[in-house]
């Protein structure tokens, strides 16, 4: 992938694919908790608001190769802000699983990262 530019590669994925063709590549792992507001059609709904706080769980991924540097987002759970405590611990354990799933992925590529949790 000689000439790359970092706009080709706008996924995990891709910087995978770089470090098992021997190149070497690097990430830190930023992990985040974003609230949103949804709208909801008023028709759906009886006796709620027009909108419902969610919040959303990502990670962005700044990757490393030689002189190529990509931050890569990747949602991990979408929620609402009004679950029950153990609603949350269950979307939070999902998201968890999640995120391990991609960690072993990078892990078998020989890509360097300190491991972060939700």
């Amino acid at each position: 992938m000689a000439g790359t530019t970092a706009k080709e590669l706008p996924r995990i994925e891709d910087f995978i694919q770089l470090a098992n063709e021997g190149k070497e590549v690097k990430v830190i792992v930023n992990l985040g908790k974003q609230t949103v507001l949804q709208r909801v059609h008023p028709n759906e709904t009886t006796g709620c608001e027009d909108t419902v706080q969610m919040y959303l769980l990502s990670a962005d991924y700044t990757f490393r190769a030689g002189d190529l540097e990509k931050v890569v987002s990747k949602p991990y759970i979408y929620a609402s802000s009004e679950e029950t405590l153990s609603d949350s611990r269950i979307n939070k354990n999902i998201a968890n699983d999640r995120l391990k799933q991609d960690y072993r992925r990078l892990k078998s590529a020989n890509i360097e990262f300190e491991e972060k949790y939700f």
